[in-house]
């Protein structure tokens, strides 16, 4: 069973939330939360796996909760909620290390898959909404340094394009004729070598890095 933390500052956005988690057979609702405190509380006391945190909780902001959460010893994964999908500091939450964001108009089977992801390590990209937020924010890329690329396989690199596309595990093995076992050992050796701790940060880097573009084919 997959514990749900859900962080917002509108009860009756945490409600829609609750009962949309409540629907599905492995998922279950730890608790709720409205502002900063009482979400650190909720992560220490009741240790969800995965937090739901509202980029704006009214004067607070959701990236200091972010934060907090993520610099916990055992930090929960943590997916932001938010209303825009253009908003600057969804960018600036994946780079803290957010497992993901879901646009709070998005269809309810968007959300529990993006917090079935996160629970297994994952992410679940929107591509054209990734692309939107890249070719808004990265104006300027920060290339991951050169060393770090260049310790890359070509596999390795093919792997992380694939990612940086929004392609799920499955995906990724057809495309490269290789299993989906293959496709976890190789993602997990790129994030060492990259230094990333999951597919977010995985594919911000690939856009800073210029290894992919904004409008590249998927």
């Amino acid at each position: 069973m997959i514990a749900v933390g859900i962080v917002d500052d509108e009860a009756i956005v945490r409600s829609g939330v609750a009962l949309i988690v409540r629907s599905q057979p492995d998922l279950e609702v730890a608790g709720e939360a409205d502002d900063l405190g009482s979400a650190l509380a909720l992560a220490r006391e009741l240790s969800p796996d995965v937090m739901l945190v509202d980029l704006h909780l009214g004067e607070e902001s959701g990236l200091d909760v972010i934060a907090r959460l993520l610099a916990a010893a055992s930090p929960p994964r943590v997916i932001v909620l938010t209303t825009f999908d253009a908003d600057e500091n969804v960018y600036r939450a994946l780079r803290a290390g957010a497992s993901g964001f879901v646009v709070k108009s998005s269809p309810p089977e968007h959300l529990v898959a993006a917090i079935r992801a996160a629970a297994t390590g994952d992410m679940l990209i929107s591509p054209p909404v990734t692309r939107r937020l890249i070719e808004a924010f990265l104006s300027a890329p920060s290339p991951v340094p050169a060393a770090e690329v260049a310790a890359l396989t070509d596999r390795e690199v093919d792997v992380w394009r694939a990612i940086a596309r929004g392609q799920s595990n499955d995906e990724i093995a057809a495309s490269l004729f290789m299993s989906v076992g293959t496709v976890k050992s190789h993602i997990n050796h790129l994030y060492a070598k990259l230094g990333v701790r999951d597919r977010a940060q995985a594919v911000i880097a690939a856009y800073e890095s210029g290894v992919v573009r904004v409008g590249d084919g998927g």
